[in-house]
């Protein structure tokens, strides 16, 4: 892909990434190589709460004038936590960039952290903590990390009830001052402005360093966990298959063939020829310090040992996968990374995303890095054993 792209490291130690287009249109995006990866067992879900709290209000802005300035200008504004990285971004007319790039850096530079704030919004955590709970297919997904990776990575990003009602307001406070830190920021814009405008925003934040953490995240090995619950009329399975970094391009064609759309094999294995289940679905979880294969399935209780067994079949089948197939996967890839980079806030996140695995110019390499899959890479995805299963049954 050709993209006029930017990426510079300013004094202030940020880093800044840009893309410039032509569309009306400009994302831009405040990052910190803080997630919920590097909190210890007690602090499992400070960083989420900490994003939630940004939004509450800051020492400048109320939590209207935060979501009026966006939203009256035609724009969009948001955030997320992720493992390695939490993330605050807007999108809006290119005009507006400058008001775009006030709002997220003022977000991630002057949260109020007011007390009353506080206190409502654990309350708001605690009713997600629910939501993810009572949703099956959530919560299953979630909770395949558990049987992948060992504490404290392997717990769920939320944390839980205990953890959420112990946080004070001095002890999140204090895990933002040291955490929040310039050097480990990122400046992300995709969008139609100049560059010269990008540093100039970027060079507003004040410089703060602090040492930056490395993720070892330690595998569990091969486990198989079923879980009943009342109320249910569905039973969910997931699969977790943990790998190495340095075969993400071959999971991702190993993960598009065996379980991405009505094309895959598992759709038409279980969906079309077997009418086993309505859902079907298999997804990357991939980081600096993490990587695993999700593929779940909804399926009735007495269907669930005939759907983990199709998915065994057709993952060991890999290892005769044709060069054909091989071929015809390699380009749905590409295609469909075409078709993902028309979104300028996907392309953001993307781009920052890369910039943590190592290098944001490795984004613009994509087609490459999958041309380069041999087959043979493929196929020994075949031969492993280390799955990890979680099943929810109807009780």
């Amino acid at each position: 892909m050709k993209a006029e792209f930017y990426k510079e490291k300013m004094n202030n130690g940020i880093t800044i990434l840009f893309e410039k287009r032509k569309q009306n249109v400009v994302s831009v995006s405040s990052s910190v190589k803080e997630g919920s990866a590097f909190e210890t067992e007690k602090e499992k879900g400070i960083s989420h709460f900490i994003e939630h709290l940004m939004f509450k209000g800051t020492k400048t802005r109320s939590y209207k004038e935060i979501a009026e300035e966006i939203e009256k200008k035609g724009g969009i504004l948001n955030a997320f936590t992720a493992e390695e990285f939490t993330s605050y971004w807007a999108k809006l007319p290119k005009k507006h960039f400058s008001i775009g790039s006030d709002i997220v850096r003022d977000l991630i530079l002057n949260p109020k952290f007011d007390k009353k704030e506080f206190e409502k919004e654990k309350r708001v955590i605690l009713e997600e903590i629910k939501m993810y709970h009572d949703n099956p297919a959530l919560y299953v997904i979630d909770k395949i990390k558990s049987l992948v990776y060992k504490k404290p990575f392997g717990l769920s990003a939320l944390g839980g009830e205990k953890n959420i009602i112990g946080l004070t307001r001095d002890k999140v406070k204090d895990y933002f001052e040291k955490k929040y830190t310039t050097n480990k920021m990122i400046f992300c814009v995709v969008g139609n402005t100049d560059f010269e405008d990008v540093k100039k925003e970027a060079e507003k934040f004040p410089k703060k360093t602090a040492r930056e953490e490395e993720l070892k995240a330690e595998r569990i090995g091969r486990r198989n966990v079923i879980e009943f619950r009342k109320g249910l009329k569905q039973a969910h399975l997931v699969i977790g298959i943990p790998f190495d970094i340095k075969d993400r391009y071959a999971f991702d064609i190993f993960n598009t063939y065996l379980a991405y759309g009505m094309s895959s094999k598992l759709f038409e294995e279980i969906r079309e020829k077997r009418g086993l289940a309505y859902h079907i679905r298999g997804n990357i979880e991939c980081g600096k310090g993490y990587s695993y294969q999700v593929i779940y399935i909804g399926t009735t209780k007495e269907k669930v040992k005939l759907c983990k067994d199709i998915v065994l079949k057709e993952i060991r089948k890999i290892k005769k996968l044709e060069k054909k197939d091989f071929d015809e996967v390699k380009e749905q890839l590409i295609g469909l990374r075409d078709i993902a980079i028309e979104n300028s806030e996907e392309v953001m996140t993307a781009l920052v995303n890369e910039e943590i695995l190592g290098n944001a110019y490795d984004f613009y390499k994509y087609e490459d890095f999958i041309m380069d899959v041999k087959l043979s890479e493929i196929r020994k995805i075949g031969k492993i054993k280390n799955f990890s299963f979680l099943t929810l049954i109807p009780k």
